[in-house]
Formats: C-alpha cells, structure tokens, sequence
C-alpha cells in the first residue's frame, strides 16, 4: 500500500495501480481505502469498468468518510456515464488548422469573428529564461487558407501574459484576461484589482486602441479570466472565482445598462455551475448555445466538453456533454464554434503537430450544433463625401418589438457586420448623429438559403432639405392602408428622431407599383402616407411639422417588370422638407 502511494505521489499511475492490485490479492479487507484510492487511479487513465468494480466494492462499506463517500458516487457515474459513452462514439476527425497559426511552440485559447475571416489566438513564446510569455498572435483567411499570423500589437501584448481572448462577433472589440497588473506597470489604463482581470480594446481603422480594464463591477480581487461577448453587443460571460459562488470557479454574465455601464455579474446558477471547476466559457453567436468546460459534470472523468441551450424565458437547459471521443478521461477545455455550427477549435498537444500546444478543428456532430445565424456585412458611409461613420447598429424582434443586438461600426474604416440569427423577422436602425436614420428589413422567417449573408454598404445620408428616408419596416396589409403592427418598432424611431430634431419638418409619401388602376394606387398611396401621419401626430409629434402625399406609382425606384421590383417600388418615404 505505501508502494503504491509513493508510485501515485510520483504519477507511476499504472505501477501504482499494479500495487494496489496486489494488496487486495493478498488481503482484501485490510483497508477499506485500497478501493477507493485503486478506483481513483484507475479513471484517471480510463479504465472506467475496472473503477466501477471497485468503487462498488467501496461503496459496500457501512461507515465511510462522507467527502469519500460523495466523491466515490459522483466517480461511480462517471464511469457508468463513460461505459456507455464509449460504446456509441460521436463523429471526431480533428484536423490540425495549419501553419499559419501553429507553430512549434503552445498555441490555445482561439477566437474567431462571425463571418470566419479573422482568427486570434494565445502564443506562448517562451524562452530558455522565461518559462510563460503569453502574447495574441492574428490571422486572416485568404481563398480559404489561414495566413501566417502575426502579433496583434505592441498596444495590447506586453513583457507580461495576455490570456484568454475573445472577439466580439464583428472584429470591432477585444476581450482578455491580464494577470498580477495590481500596480499598473503596463499603463494606468492597464492597472488591476488583483489577481486576474478582465480587460477591453476597440478598433479603430487597422489598429487597435490601448485596453482598458472592465471595472469594478465586474473584477475582483479575486480570480477573473475567459471572457465571452455576446453578439447582441451588450452581455459578457466570463469565469470568476469570488467569493459566494457555487463552486472552485464558475460562470457568470454581466449585461450592459442603457447609460454604458456594466451591471452586478449573475451567477449562471446550479443548472450550469457545480462545485467543482467551470471553465472557458464561449457564447456562440446565435445568442443563446453556449459551450465550457467542466469538472463537475457527469462526464468521463476529467474536464469535460458541454453544450446547454437557453429557451425564450432565459433559462438554461441541462447540459449536455458533447460525448466520447470529443472528451476523453483528460482535461478537454478551450472549445469555439464557427458561427456556421459545422466546425468547432480546440487546443490539443496530440501526436502529429507541429509542437507542443496546436489549434485544431473539427465537424461538430449534429446534435451539439448551435442555431443558424447568418450575417449583414459592409461599411457605412457619408452618402455625399463617401467619408466612413462610426454609426450605431440596432436590430429590433418585429415580433416583440425588442431590441436584440447592438453594435457600432468601426469609426475609422466604417466597417460593420451584424449577426442575424435565422427564423424571426428583423427590423434594423443605423443611426449617427447628423444624419437621417437607415432602416432594413430582414425577412428570415422564411429564409430558403440560410447559409448566405447579407453583404451591402449604408449610405448615410446628412440632415438636408430634400434628403429622403425609405422607411422599409413599415407595412401595410395587401391593398389596404391599415398599418401591420410590426409597423410601430419603424414609427416609434421616427418619432424619436423627429423628437430630437425639434424644429425638423417632412413630407410622407406613398408608393405603389404600376399593378392595377392607377386611381385606385393613388388613393391607396394617399390613404397609406395618411395613416402614418395620423401614427406621428397620434404620438406627439405637431401636425405643423408634417405634411402627407400619396403618387400612386408616378415615382418608382426601378423598373416595374420583375415581382421584386414591384415590391421595391411599394414603399413609404419621409421626406425633409425644412431643417
């Protein structure tokens, strides 16, 4: 028994395990802890049937230390769990992700933007002096193939280590953990409350900005690392381990209050958190499928792979663990999915790389699979002086009239992208100050290819006499002038915006395309510009400001010769008539 203490002490887990043997050989109720103690080493190697055996045989004994006791319950699942796992294999064909990105030193931690163009990872280059010098390395991908990365700048990596990135879904923010700046020796902007801490940097045309540290809200003094930015631009999850948590470390989130602050982080609860260890927590793009990693799960031994769904109410679904051979009896963490679903990374030291810690993918099975997300992509731009604008993005649920993501295009190139998550109907507002507000319409409910995204520029156009918004998320029931419901979310902005601009007045004209008689389209365009008149005037607006005109199909966009078309030129237009 001593022999085998010292061959475990000294991780001989397998002469340990030989000697183990041998005592119960010789005598086997001569310590009640031989089986306990044998059955521990033998999970940790995935002998899960040989560990079930003399667990049981443990858990036959009246009087046991209760710690044992639970710990040799929980394993017992585990190894139940395993058997079974291991006898209905998921699909797993990982594939090493390239050159460009490993190299022969660690490579871990991966992040990715929703449209899979833009890869960051963590490098640790260390030395034959320094043993850990954490830096982010960047990559982009052209015609499919990921480029030599490179270091993300001097703003960001420092002498010390720089952990744990995440990008927001469009490239514009940067999420990381730094540890041990107490005394902001990498900048006053860099200056920590203890221990780890999470940090942000936006982009500004090609460069980053300097980070700063997330606040007080969110850090402690304690333990704080692997953030994950939600696509809706307004909720981060990370890992802490305060005080008044759940277990060792556990998830939390944290959402943005409307002045810009971040509120008190909520502990994701006992669904997801358990008194072991959660980690590497990662949000997927569709808002609501999230992955981490688990030691206190029902798993195969170790730190697991798991997946749990959020349902409209907000609550989490039990996780589910992503199964064997995706989780082994080691320490499996670290995993990202592509915003498509199909292809998830992880970090792996495995025979074939190129050395030590590399990046690999993998086809998800199906089951594990987030939902489907597609995206708007382009820059956004004075209309007249083509000169790029940091605009504000906001998609709004028609449905629910409830804002769904936020974000900003970048303010010094005005690139932009937006996640649409697939089967609902979205109305989305770019917004910039001096400028008519842009409307667009998502119709996704009934979307035939969901893989394509939507790739368009925004013109903004400035506040002018003659300047004209197409209010494109206005509706109107088919040769009727009764607005649809989903018409308020469009309406309640414009008459934020005519609230704004106190002295601004417009004119609201209808359109209708060349089907039909042209009497009849007049009025139907007369009654329609009238009915959203009588909406703004209805809300405060001043009836002096306004004024309505219908031109049937007078004005078309386009041509009417395609059914497309036709729906273009039916449209609801406001018009600045005087500043």
């Amino acid at each position: 028994m001593l022999l085998a203490q010292i061959y475990a002490e000294n991780k001989e887990t397998q002469l340990a395990i030989d000697e183990y043997i041998k005592t119960l050989e010789i005598n086997p109720k001569f310590d009640k802890r031989t089986f306990f103690n044998l059955a521990n080493l033998e999970i940790s190697i995935g002998k899960y049937a040989d560990a079930k055996k003399d667990y049981e045989a443990f858990l036959k004994y009246t009087t046991i230390n209760p710690d044992w006791k639970e710990r040799a319950e929980k394993n017992l699942a585990n190894c139940n769990f395993s058997i079974e796992a291991m006898k209905n294999p998921v699909p797993f064909d990982p594939k090493n992700i390239g050159d460009g990105i490993n190299s022969n030193l660690d490579e871990y931690f991966p992040a990715i933007t929703a449209d899979d163009q833009t890869f960051l990872f963590t490098r640790n280059n260390r030395t034959e002096t320094i043993n850990l010098q954490e830096d982010f390395l960047i990559s982009k991908k052209v015609n499919g193939v990921w480029q030599k990365a490179t270091l993300i700048g001097s703003g960001i990596n420092t002498a010390g280590n720089e952990g744990a990135p995440n990008l927001s879904a469009d490239g514009q923010l940067l999420f990381f953990a730094a540890c041990q700046e107490v005394d902001g020796s990498y900048g006053p902007n860099r200056k920590g409350y203890g221990s780890c801490d999470l940090f942000y940097a936006q982009k500004v045309g090609e460069n980053w900005g300097k980070p700063y540290n997330v606040g007080g809200a969110i850090n402690t003094s304690m333990f704080e690392s692997q953030p994950s930015f939600s696509a809706d631009g307004k909720t981060l999850y990370f890992i802490s381990g305060r005080v008044g948590g759940i277990g060792e470390t556990d998830i939390y989130v944290s959402r943005l209050s409307v002045n810009g602050s971040w509120g008190a982080p909520k502990n994701l609860g006992p669904k997801i958190n358990t008194p072991g260890k959660e980690e590497s927590v990662f949000i997927h793009p569709d808002g609501k499928t999230l992955y981490f990693g688990s030691n206190g799960h029902v798993g195969m031994g170790g730190l697991d792979l798991y997946v749990a769904r959020m349902n409209d109410k907000g609550e989490w679904s039990e996780p589910v663990n992503l199964g064997y051979p995706i989780n082994t009896y080691g320490d499996e963490n670290s995993v990202l999915v592509s915003s498509t679903g199909n292809l998830a990374y992880f970090a792996s030291n495995r025979a074939g790389g190129l050395g030590g810690l590399d990046i690999y993918h993998f086809e998800l099975p199906a089951a594990a699979r987030p939902g489907v997300i597609t995206y708007f992509k382009g820059k956004v731009y004075d209309a007249r002086t083509k000169a790029p604008l940091g605009a504000h993005f906001e998609l709004i649920d028609l449905e629910t009239g409830k804002s769904v993501i936020e974000s900003d295009a970048n303010p010094g190139n005005g690139e932009f992208l937006v996640c649409l998550p697939i089967d609902k109907n979205y109305a989305l507002n770019v917004s910039h100050p001096g400028y008519l507000f842009y409307s667009e319409n998502f119709a996704l409910k009934e979307l035939a290819d969901k893989s394509k995204p939507y790739l368009m520029d925004v013109p903004m156009q400035p506040i002018d006499t003659g300047s004209v918004i197409e209010l494109k998320n206005v509706f109107f029931e088919t040769a009727k002038f009764d607005l649809k419901p989903e018409s308020k979310v469009e309406l309640d902005k414009l008459v934020a915006f005519l609230t704004v601009n106190k002295t601004m007045k417009g004119e609201l004209s209808g359109h209708t395309d060349n089907v039909g008689d042209k009497k009849m389209n007049l009025t139907l365009s007369q009654n329609r510009a009238k009915a959203v008149y009588d909406y703004l005037v209805t809300n405060g607006i001043d009836s002096k400001r306004l004024t309505y005109k219908g031109y049937g199909d007078t004005k078309p966009k386009v041509k009417n010769d395609s059914d497309e078309n036709r729906a273009m030129n039916r449209r609801t237009e406001f018009k600045v008539v005087g500043k």
